[in-house]
């Protein structure tokens, strides 16, 4: 780790009283003299949390704290909006992640020019109803993104800041934290970490939550794929539709010509309803289209990301960091 370098580390908490003293005093242990701050997120917790926070609490600490409950996406966002630091490392505040692991990580992320460094959970400490939902998560995420990351849903990570300020996080999709830096352009690093039992408290994750996290990946997905051109999506869905009831047509047309009564038949509405469906997946895909157009015109945003912009003066090459 670079001394000159000053590091914020975010945690979110809730219901974390008895976790609170060891979080502190192990990230105390681990960042030494180093120049650190540690912003604490207390997201309206029930317990004692909060009072166990200024009860230990040391100059290096930032407390926010929440009026109500609003997720942990919200947590680390407000934690991200509030950091400092050159570097931002975030972890859960169950001891489950361990701080030893953050000096590691910012040496691999330094030597690789890596924007994000993100843990991968050996010998994983946790119940089947967290872990089968992440594996069957991970291995979507890898066929439909090729993003080869196989454990996407380690709290452990270390980014650049600008990679860490880029993010817009929303109900379940710190989740995706991964797959979100990566469409912004990231360039991420899995690492090994170590993973330990919770000590203390319960999990705050149970099996209703994973049809959140599905819902949240659609959508990632949704805006991976299609967000610039909508179009494409509802337009293909439109075209085959409309083709199909087009085909059911023509087919009862020829046997109306033949003698055939068709107006009974079922296969009548289902061609009719096909092509009126086809016609509203075009018409959506138009709609979606223009409003994409006007979400980046009306904002001046762009849809890319430029990294730097190089110049090349008197044989010395220059750059200017975009955030």
């Amino acid at each position: 780790m670079d001394s000159s370098r000053f590091y914020s580390i975010v945690i979110p908490l809730y219901n974390e009283e008895e976790n609170v003293p060891l979080l502190i005093s192990a990230i105390a242990s681990t960042m030494g003299n180093w120049r650190y701050e540690l912003i604490l997120v207390d997201d309206f917790s029930s317990d004692g949390t909060r009072h166990a926070i200024k009860k230990v609490a040391d100059p290096h600490v930032v407390l926010i704290e929440f009026k109500k409950n609003y997720g942990q996406s919200s947590a680390l966002m407000a934690g991200i909006d509030r950091a400092k630091g050159d570097y931002i490392v975030t972890l859960d505040g169950d001891l489950q992640n361990d701080p030893s692991d953050i000096p590691m990580m910012v040496d691999v992320l330094e030597a690789g020019d890596y924007d994000l460094v993100i843990g991968e959970r050996q010998k994983r400490q946790d119940n089947i109803i967290r872990t089968f939902p992440s594996r069957i998560a991970n291995a979507i995420i890898r066929r439909t993104t090729k993003l080869d990351i196989r454990d996407h849903g380690c709290a452990l990570k270390v980014f650049t800041k600008d990679t860490a300020k880029e993010l817009q996080l929303y109900g379940e999709s710190h989740r995706f934290i991964t797959l979100l830096s990566h469409l912004n352009g990231a360039r991420i690093k899995q690492v090994p970490v170590k993973h330990h039992a919770r000590r203390f408290g319960v999990s705050k994750y149970g099996i209703g939550r994973t049809f959140k996290v599905i819902n949240d990946l659609l959508l990632l997905l949704f805006t991976q794929r299609y967000l610039q051109k909508p179009i494409y999506l509802f337009g293909n869905l439109g075209l085959l539709t409309f083709s199909l009831g087009f085909i059911i047509n023509v087919y009862l047309l020829i046997e109306k010509l033949l003698g055939n009564e068709i107006g009974g038949r079922p296969l009548l509405i289902l061609g009719v309803l096909l092509v009126f469906v086809g016609i509203q997946f075009f018409t959506i895909g138009i709609v979606v289209d223009l409003q994409m157009k006007t979400y980046y015109e009306s904002q001046d945003k762009r849809p890319f990301i430029i990294r730097k912009i190089s110049t090349f003066e008197k044989s010395k090459e220059s750059s200017s960091q975009l955030g």
